[in-house]
């Protein structure tokens, strides 16, 4: 099969590849769009109870073996110290160079067995380091659903759903039939569903506290059947969220969820992966959309540091992937901070407007989810000089309001005013653009993460810190 860096030979550049990638919208496969309507169920998140079906968009990588902690500790920036059993972590890999590959949540199950879920870019890395190093481990790997399955069985290693909101308790307390232990954050103990044992991670997403479990799939009917006879046995409304809205909750919590990973440059082993990986890889087929432009791929790329990871990396560890790139950079002026911007709703409601009026629109701001590629990159200016970019974009149900994350220079403070560039400067071969033409969207640049609930009442982590 024809590898990634085969296909980059076809193109001027990694960037034209990406911009102009056919690969069409990202989809959030299997579950159904919506249940009830996007705006009830983000509502839910805030102010009900509402529950995520998360048994399909991610990848599961299982690492297990004599030097599985060891192999994952050198993969990652994170230290393992005091990682003990029935913990998770917030995985984060990088290149040689010091550059995002992406991140995973990590479960520890035994002192020799790891349980990774995430997106693509992670899971393809840690496959590819764990043949290319000859490591004493063994991975299994299950991919995300496929994005159109088109009426053919989906299976999995694992259901997973995570159940959340201020009135989740009462039903999770009715489903384990008495109260749940209690699990401090992002530590995992078993619970009851029913007749089934299950684990559960103490975890939140939207600004609103709640529990993620998971089992063995063919337990999946039995135990979303479960959740929602204890919600009507509890009394609680219990909304189930469908793919228009699940991604958008990220907004409120602050992670980005898809950087670029950046392994479209440099030699030694980021060569031998762009080799290993084929051209129907997810970085080969992935698309950049937004309006920054540039001939430079590793313009699209952001470090820990800018991402507010720089806490988890375990300097002490005798060596990692990455360590001595990410010690040159952990200083350096050139690091940008990670940022939510608030559209303003004037300009917001004139790109929708475009779209009834003669000529060519504005593009346009689909609702919930407002990113079209698997990656997003808008400029932002501040007195016409970029000073960062907008990365991904959704409305907001609960603040009533279009947000977007990003990456801001140091000097930018909360409270200015910045200008998204909206829209793509020139035709691309995307199909999920139209015909449109750029337009200028004042943001204001606001904490992240954007509901208080998050930045205040979380336990410590990248979340309460940038408050």
């Amino acid at each position: 099969m024809p590898s990634l860096n085969d296909e980059m030979k076809k193109h001027a550049n990694p960037v034209e590849m990406l911009r102009n990638s056919r690969a069409g919208m990202y989809v959030y496969p299997v579950v159904a769009p919506e249940f009830r309507n996007w705006r009830t169920e983000q509502a839910a998140w805030r102010d009900g109870a509402v529950l995520f079906d998360q048994s399909h968009h991610m990848d599961e990588v299982i690492v297990e073996g004599p030097q599985a902690e060891e192999f994952l500790s050198c993969h990652g920036i994170n230290s393992f110290a005091n990682f003990d059993l029935n913990r998770a972590k917030h995985y984060v890999p990088v290149t040689p160079n010091g550059h995002v590959i992406g991140d995973h949540i990590v479960f520890r199950e035994r002192e020799d067995k790891f349980i990774l879920v995430g997106r693509a870019p992670t899971s393809n890395w840690l496959m590819f380091a764990a043949a290319w190093g000859k490591w004493n481990v063994r991975l299994r790997y299950d991919p995300r659903s496929p994005s159109r399955p088109d009426g053919e069985r989906v299976l999995r290693e694992h259901y997973r759903y995570q159940i959340q909101g201020p009135d989740v308790p009462k039903v999770i307390e009715k489903m384990n039939g008495g109260p749940i232990p209690d699990i401090r954050f992002f530590h995992v103990d078993w619970i009851n569903i029913g007749s089934r044992r299950v684990q559960a991670l103490r975890h939140g997403m939207a600004g609103a506290s709640g529990l993620e479990i998971w089992g063995p799939y063919k337990d999946k009917h039995y135990v979303h059947s479960t959740i929602l006879e204890a919600a009507r046995d509890a009394g609680v409304d219990l909304v189930q969220c469908g793919s228009r809205a699940y991604a958008t909750n990220t907004l409120e919590s602050g992670w980005i969820p898809s950087p670029l990973p950046g392994i479209y440059t440099g030699d030694g082993m980021l060569a031998d992966y762009r080799d290993w990986l084929g051209s129907d890889s997810y970085e080969a087929t992935g698309a950049i959309g937004g309006s920054f432009v540039s001939d430079n791929i590793e313009d699209y790329y952001v470090n820990p540091f800018e991402l507010g990871y720089d806490f988890y990396v375990g300097w002490k560890k005798s060596d990692f992937v990455g360590k001595d790139a990410l010690a040159s950079m952990k200083d350096a002026p050139a690091n940008r901070k990670k940022a939510t911007f608030e559209w303003n709703r004037e300009d917001v409601l004139n790109v929708i407007a475009s779209a009834f009026e003669d000529g060519t629109p504005c593009k346009w701001i689909d609702f919930p989810m407002v990113n079209y590629a698997s990656s997003s990159a808008d400029m932002l200016l501040q007195d016409d000089k970029m000073v960062g970019m907008s990365m991904f974009t959704s409305y907001s149900w609960n603040e009533r309001c279009v947000l977007s994350l990003g990456v801001v220079n140091q000097d930018v403070e909360i409270g200015d005013v910045l200008t998204l560039k909206w829209g793509e400067p020139e035709p691309t071969q995307k199909t999920s653009t139209e015909p449109h033409r750029q337009v200028d969207v004042r943001v204001r640049v606001s904490p992240t993460p954007f509901a208080s609930e998050a930045r205040e009442n979380y336990a410590e982590s990248w979340r309460t810190r940038s408050a």
